[in-house]
C-alpha cells in the first residue's frame, strides 16, 4: 500500500478520527429506494414491493428513511437535500430513480435509469454524480410491459433499449458537492443539453426533513421557511431542535415552493388530508399546474427552489447553492468564494487519488479504480430500523407467547440507526453482513477507520443476536451469510499495521470476543450432528445448487455442505490469526489460539473423510455436497461449482514469529497429532510441521496433490477459467447438465453464463454460471497463501492444456488481470462490462464512465444483476492497487510474469500484502 498520508484529504481524516472534527457528518446518506423495502412494509402478507410502490412513493410519507436523486443528508438523515427534475413531458415529477419491482421483471427487480458515481473523497469533502435524463417522456409503462412479457431466457429490456437516448436527446445532470467546512456545503448543478435542438427543463433542488413527527412520538415538528436574502438570491431557513439552524442559499432568485412532508391520504387511501399541503405538492404544481397545492405562507417541512430553464442544443447551465450553518446576516455574499473553494476541493480529491493510485496503472486503469472507490463511498446510507417498534406496529409482541409468522420477529432486540455501506442503494438498499465484510476490504484502501467502524457495528449488541448470530439482511435477518467477518477484521488490523506501524489491539480484542460468540452459534446451530460438518443454507451462493438449500429437501434428510464446512475451517484459521496477534500482547490468548487450531483439525478431518460418503471425490478430484437420506444412505451431488473450490480457500500461512507467540498452541497441536495420527491425513503436510519456503507452516484443507487436481479444473477454460475470471459453475455443465430425481421430479443444474433460468430464490438471486468478485478474491488470496508456503517450486499449467507453467503468484496475477479486463478498454476500444449494447459501447460519453455490476457474464464479461453494486465489486480497486505494488517497488517489466522478471522476495512480500492476512512483515 502506498503511504499516502500528507494530502489535504488525509488531513481531514486525521482530524475526524483524532480530534472529532465532524468531516463525515454530512454525506450521500439518502437511499435511492425507500419504497418496496421491508422497513416500509405494513402489509398483512409481507409483500413489501406491492404494499409500498413507486407510484405511491411521491405521495406517501416514509416511516424509516428518505430517498432522492443525488441525495445528501446529515448522518441521521434529519435534513435531506436532493434533486427533482421535469422535462415538460413526463407524467410525474422525477424525484427518485425508477425500477421494476420483483414481480415485474423477467429477471427480478432492477433499476431502469442511467446514472454514475464519478467521484468522492472518504470524508465527502468533494463528490460528483451524473444522471442522464431523457428529453422525451420517460417510458415507465414500456419498461414494465416489455420486461413483463419476456421470459427468463431473454435479456432484460433496459432504458437504453427504448430509444430515449437516440440522437442524444437527453440532459446530462451533474451534481457536485464540496465542503467549505464540515457544516458548510457547496452544491453545483450543471445541466447540459446533449441533443441537437433546444429543450426545456425544470430543476428543483429540494430540501426536506425526514418525517419523524407522524408516528405517535412527542417530536417537535421542524420548520423550513423563506427568509430575506440579498439581491439576486433566494434563501430557505431550516430549524431543527437537534441540528440547529441551517440555511439553503439559492443563486438566481428561483421561485421557492413549500409544502409538508406528509402523506397525501386522499390519493393513497381516499380519506381526507389533515393538511392541504402534502408530500406530492411539487408534482401537482409543476406537472399539473395546481398552484394551490403549495403553501402560500411559504413554510413547511419540504421546500424546493424551482428553476425553469431552456437549454440550447449543446448548451449548459450552472446552478449554485449553499447549505450552510452561516446565517444571512453573517455573510455578505454566500457565493463570493464558491468557485474557488469548489475548485480547491476537486484538486484535493485529485491529489488524494494520485497518492493512492500506483504510478504504473494506465490512465484507463486509474479511472476505473477511482470510479470503483467513488461508487463504494457514494453507497453509504443511513439505515434506520427499530425492530421491536416495527413489530409492535404490526401487532406482534415478542414477549407474548404466540407463533408469529411475521418476518424477523426473533430480532426484536435490534435497533439500527447508523450510516452503513450498502450493496447497492437502489436494488439492495439494506445492509448484508457478508457483503459488508468485502466492502471493508475495499474501504480499507481509502478510509480504514470507517471500515473498522463498519466491522464493529455488526458485532454491537444492537445488531448481533443474543444467540451470537450476525444479522444477514432485512428480508430475513435469520438467513445465514458466510462467516467472513473474522477475515475482514484481521485484514483491517493488518492494514493498520502496514500503514501506521501498529494496529488497534483494543479493536481486535473487542471483535475477537464477539466473534467467539458468533463461532459458537455456528457450532451449536449449523453442525446438525456434532460431527464438524456444517450446513447453513444458501450461504451466499443462491441457486447454484441442485436444491434450495435453505428449504426442506424434497428427499428428506439433510445436506453436508462442502462450502459451509470450508467456510468454518476458514473461520477457525482467521480466529487463530487474531488470537496470535493478541497473544503477542497477552499470553492468555494462546489458549484461544489452541482452541481454534484444534477445531480446525476436527473440521479438516470431517471434510476430508475418506470413502464413498465423503465430500472429496477421488475419481473427479473435486469436493461436492453430500446428501444424507432419511434411510441412512447418502449420495454426492456432483455439481462442479464454487462449492467445490471453497475448500482451497481455507488456507493460511503461519510465519515463524507467529508460531513463537503461541508455544502452548504448538504443544497442543503436536500432542494431538501424536495421539491421533489419522488427523494428519486430513490436513496439508505443512500443518504437521513440515515447513515450506522461509520456514513457513501452512494450515490448509487441501494438500499439494489435491491442489494440483482442483486447479487443473479451475484453470481449464472449458470449465471454470473465463477470459474474465473464475466462473461460479463449470462450463462443463453446459453440455452435461447435472440431473437429480426425487419423488418423480427432476432437479437440474446446467451452466448459464449470466442470469439463471431458475426462479428458486426470486429477485436477482440468479447465479448459476457468472463471475462474481467475492469468491474470485478469496481464491486469489488462497493462491497467494499457497505461494507463500511453496514459493516458486510449485508450478501448474495455466490455462490447463496450454503448456504454459506458472507459479501460484503468477496464477493469482492472471486471475486478477482477467477480472480487471471486465472494465478496461479492449483492443477494439470496447469495455466487456457493457456487452453488446451499441449505445454504451460506441458513444464515448457512455462508454468512458463505468458501472460496477453485481456479477458478470461468464463468457463475455457483460455486467449482470444490480448495476451499481460497487460494494463488493469495488474489490477491483484494491486488486489493481496491490498487484501494482510491483511497479511501485520498481520491479521489472510488469508484462513479464516469469520468475526472472521479479525478484522472489518482492513477489513474496506483495503476495503477503495482497493476501492481507499473511503474517509477514508489513510493507511500507
Amino acid at each position: 500500500m502506498i503511504d499516502a498520508r500528507g494530502t489535504a484529504e488525509h488531513g481531514r481524516l486525521e482530524e475526524a478520527d483524532g480530534s472529532g472534527v465532524p468531516w463525515r457528518k454530512w454525506g450521500p446518506y439518502l437511499s435511492e429506494r425507500q419504497w418496496g423495502t421491508v422497513r416500509e412494509d405494513y402489509s398483512s402478507n409481507g409483500d413489501a414491493w406491492h404494499y409500498f410502490t413507486h407510484d405511491h412513493a411521491r405521495s406517501r410519507a416514509y416511516r424509516w428513511g428518505e430517498d432522492g436523486l443525488a441525495g445528501f443528508s446529515d448522518d441521521h438523515q434529519r435534513l435531506c437535500f436532493s434533486l427533482a427534475l421535469w422535462n415538460g413531458k413526463d407524467e410525474i415529477l422525477k424525484e427518485r430513480l425508477f425500477g421494476l419491482a420483483n414481480s415485474e421483471g423477467n429477471h427480478g427487480e432492477d433499476v431502469k435509469e442511467i446514472y454514475y458515481y464519478l467521484d468522492s473523497t472518504p470524508t465527502h469533502s468533494y463528490m460528483r454524480w451524473l444522471y442522464r435524463y431523457p428529453q422525451s417522456a420517460f417510458p415507465y409503462f414500456e419498461l414494465v410491459h416489455v420486461n413483463g412479457g419476456r421470459s427468463r431466457h431473454e435479456l432484460e429490456y433496459e432504458l437504453v433499449d427504448t430509444g430515449v437516448f437516440d440522437a442524444d436527446r437527453y440532459f446530462d445532470v451533474q451534481v457536485e458537492y464540496a465542503k467549505a467546512t464540515p457544516e458548510d456545503i457547496l452544491i453545483r448543478v450543471t445541466l447540459t443539453n446533449r441533443g441537437r435542438e433546444a429543450a426545456p427543463i425544470h430543476v428543483l433542488p429540494t430540501l426536506l426533513f425526514r418525517n419523524t413527527w407522524s408516528w405517535g412520538d412527542e417530536v417537535l415538528r421542524p420548520r423550513l421557511a423563506r427568509v430575506e436574502a440579498r439581491r439576486g438570491l433566494s434563501a430557505i431557513a431550516a430549524e431543527h431542535d437537534e441540528l440547529g439552524p441551517r440555511w439553503l442559499y439559492c443563486e438566481g432568485r428561483p421561485e421557492l415552493l413549500f409544502t409538508e412532508n406528509d402523506t397525501n391520504d386522499e390519493r393513497i387511501s381516499g380519506t381526507p388530508n389533515r393538511s392541504p399541503f402534502v408530500k406530492d405538492a411539487f408534482h401537482a404544481f409543476v406537472v399539473h399546474g395546481k398552484h394551490d397545492a403549495v403553501n402560500p405562507a411559504r413554510d413547511g417541512t419540504k421546500a424546493a427552489a424551482l428553476y425553469r430553464l431552456d437549454l440550447p442544443a449543446g448548451g449548459s447551465a450552472v446552478l449554485r447553492l449553499r447549505l450552510s450553518d452561516v446565517a444571512p446576516g453573517d455573510v455578505a455574499d454566500p457565493f463570493a468564494a464558491f468557485d474557488r473553494t469548489l475548485s480547491a476541493r476537486k484538486a484535493e480529491a485529485d491529489e488524494f487519488y494520485r497518492a493512492i493510485t500506483p504510478p504504473s496503472l494506465s490512465a484507463d486503469q486509474a479511472n476505473v479504480m477511482r470510479e470503483a472507490l467513488a461508487g463504494l463511498l457514494w453507497s453509504k446510507q443511513y439505515y434506520n430500523l427499530d425492530v421491536d417498534r416495527w413489530l409492535s406496529e404490526h401487532g406482534v409482541f415478542p414477549w407474548v407467547i404466540q407463533a408469529p409468522s411475521i418476518r424477523n420477529h426473533e430480532w426484536f432486540h435490534m435497533v439500527n440507526h447508523d450510516v452503513i455501506s450498502m450493496p447497492d442503494k437502489w436494488e439492495y438498499p439494506w445492509y448484508a453482513a457478508w457483503d459488508l465484510a468485502f466492502h471493508c476490504i475495499a474501504l480499507a484502501s481509502v478510509d480504514l477507520s470507517f471500515a473498522q467502524q463498519q466491522l464493529e457495528l455488526m458485532l454491537q449488541q444492537m445488531y448481533l443476536h443474543p444467540s451470537g448470530q450476525i444479522p444477514a439482511y432485512e428480508w430475513n435477518f435469520s438467513d445465514v451469510n458466510p462467516p467472513v467477518h473474522a477475515w475482514a477484521t484481521i485484514f483491517n488490523y493488518r492494514m493498520q499495521v502496514a500503514l501506521h506501524g501498529e494496529g488497534d489491539l483494543a479493536f481486535l480484542r473487542r471483535a475477537f470476543g464477539k466473534l467467539v460468540t458468533n463461532f459458537l452459534w455456528w457450532v451449536n446451530r449449523k453442525d446438525r450432528h456434532g460431527k464438524n460438518v456444517f450446513e447453513g443454507g444458501f450461504l451466499g451462493l443462491d441457486n447454484i445448487g441442485v436444491f434450495d438449500r435453505s428449504a426442506p429437501l424434497p428427499t428428506g434428510g439433510h445436506l453436508e455442505q462442502a462450502d459451509g464446512t470450508a467456510w468454518m475451517a476458514f473461520f477457525c484459521q482467521c480466529m487463530v490469526d487474531i488470537a496470535v496477534e493478541l497473544a503477542a500482547d497477552d499470553e492468555s490468548y494462546d489458549d484461544m489460539a489452541a482452541k481454534f487450531a484444534e477445531h480446525f483439525l476436527w473440521i479438516a478431518a470431517a471434510i476430508n473423510r475418506e470413502g464413498a460418503d465423503g465430500m472429496w471425490d477421488e475419481e473427479d478430484g473435486f469436493y461436492y455436497d453430500v446428501l444424507r437420506l432419511p434411510d441412512g444412505g447418502s449420495t454426492r451431488l456432483k455439481v462442479r461449482s464454487v462449492i467445490g473450490l471453497l475448500p482451497l480457500c481455507a488456507t493460511t500461512v503461519l510465519e515463524p514469529w507467529q508460531r513463537e507467540h503461541v508455544p502452548h498452541t504448538m504443544r497442543v497441536l503436536s500432542e494431538r497429532l501424536k495421539r491421533m495420527p489419522h488427523l494428519s491425513r486430513s490436513i496439508h503436510p505443512g500443518g504437521r510441521g513440515e515447513l515450506g519456503h522461509d520456514a513457513r507452516a501452512i494450515a490448509s484443507l487441501v494438500n499439494g496433490e489435491r491442489l494440483q487436481r482442483i486447479l487443473s479444473r479451475m484453470l481449464d477454460e472449458t470449465e471454470f477459467l473465463s477470459p474474465f475470471g473464475i466462473r461460479s459453475l463449470s462450463r462443463f455443465h453446459a453440455d452435461h447438465p447435472y440431473s437429480f430425481w426425487a419423488e418423480g421430479q427432476e432437479y437440474r443444474v446446467g451452466y448459464l453464463p449470466a442470469d439463471s433460468d431458475s426462479g428458486m430464490f426470486g429477485g436477482n438471486s440468479n447465479w448459476r454460471g457468472p463471475i462474481w468478485f467475492p469468491l474470485n478474491v478469496l481464491i486469489i488470496r488462497a493462491l497467494l497463501q499457497y505461494y507463500g508456503y511453496y514459493g516458486d517450486e510449485f508450478l501448474v499449467e495455466c490455462p490447463t492444456g496450454s503448456g504454459r507453467r506458472m507459479n501460484l503468484f503468477e496464477v493469482a496475477r492472471e486471475i486478477s488481470d482477467r477480472l480487471q479486463r471486465i472494465f478496461l478498454l479492449d483492443e477494439r476500444g470496447r469495455r466487456p462490462v457493457y456487452g453488446g449494447s451499441a449505445k454504451l459501447q460506441d458513444d464515448s460519453l457512455f462508454r468512458d464512465h463505468v458501472l460496477f455490476y453485481e456479477y458478470f457474464n461468464g463468457d463475455n464479461g457483460a455486467g449482470v444483476g444490480a448495476s451499481h453494486q460497487t460494494g463488493w465489486t469495488a474489490l477491483v480497486a484494491p486488486l489493481m492497487q496491490l498487484f501494482a505494488e510491483l511497479d511501485a517497488r520498481k520491479a521489472l517489466d510488469l508484462g513479464n510474469l516469469g520468475a526472472k522478471a521479479h525478484p522472489p522476495r518482492v513477489r513474496e512480500e506483495v503476495a503477503q500484502r495482497i493476501a492481507g492476512d499473511a503474517g509477514g512483515a508489513p510493507l511500507h
